[in-house]
C-alpha cells in the first residue's frame, strides 16, 4: 500500500523588528522536534548576529541552522526525510525565495518562514508580502513602540546608526543590526 502524499503548506510569521518573529519560528521548530519531525532551519549567510550555524531570538531562544547565500541553495539543504523547513530573515533572500518555497510546499513540506514585513522607512519588504499572499496561514506580529508603548507595526533607523544614503535602501549587508541601529515605532511615531 502506498503511503499518502504529505500535504505541504506555507506559514508566514511577519512584522517589524523586535516583534518576536524569530522567537515564534524557534518555538514552532521546537514543537516539531518534540514531535520527532525531521526539521531543517535555514538562516541567510549575511545575518551573523547570533553566530554562524544558529538562529537566535533577541530573548535568547535558539536553534541550530544551516546557512545559504541565496534562495536557490535552500532545496539542496533539504533532505529526503525533511518534514518541516524553517527560514529566518526571509527578506535577505529577496523575491527569488517565493518560487523556491512554493515548490517545496508543493512537494509536501511544511514551510515556516519569518521576516520583516516593512522596511525601515515603512515600505513593504519583499518577499514577505508575496509570501503572505500564497501562504496558508499568516501570523502578523507587532512590537512595542519605544516612544509611547503602543503596538508597533514599524521600525525606524536610529539617527546616526547607519550611514545616511538619502531615501534609498542601502545594501542589506551594510545595515544588518539590532537595537543599536533600529527602534520599533507605532504608526503615529514612525516618522519621528
Amino acid at each position: 500500500m502506498d503511503e499518502p502524499r504529505r500535504t505541504g503548506r506555507i506559514e508566514v510569521v511577519a512584522g517589524p523588528m523586535f516583534a518576536g518573529k524569530t522567537e515564534e519560528l524557534v518555538r514552532r521548530v521546537h514543537r516539531a522536534q518534540i514531535a520527532r519531525r525531521e526539521v531543517v532551519v535555514v538562516a541567510h549567510e549575511l545575518d551573523t548576529r547570533s553566530g554562524v550555524g544558529r538562529v537566535a531570538s533577541h530573548s535568547g531562544l535558539e536553534v541550530a541552522s544551516a546557512t545559504a547565500g541565496e534562495a536557490g541553495e535552500i532545496p539542496g539543504l533539504v533532505g529526503a526525510g525533511t518534514e518541516l523547513l524553517a527560514v529566518d530573515e526571509a527578506q535577505f533572500f529577496g523575491a527569488e525565495l517565493v518560487p523556491v518555497l512554493v515548490r517545496l510546499a508543493d512537494a509536501g513540506l511544511v514551510v515556516v518562514v519569518a521576516g520583516l514585513s516593512v522596511t525601515f522607512d515603512g515600505r513593504p519588504f519583499s518577499p514577505l508580502p508575496e509570501l503572505m499572499a500564497v501562504a496558508e496561514s499568516v501570523t502578523k506580529l507587532t512590537a512595542v513602540c519605544t516612544v509611547c508603548g503602543r503596538d508597533a507595526a514599524y521600525h525606524v533607523r536610529v539617527p546616526g546608526a547607519v550611514p545616511d544614503e538619502g531615501d534609498a535602501l542601502v545594501p542589506v549587508a551594510s545595515h544588518v543590526g539590532g537595537a543599536e541601529s533600529y527602534e520599533a515605532r507605532c504608526r503615529r511615531h514612525r516618522s519621528r
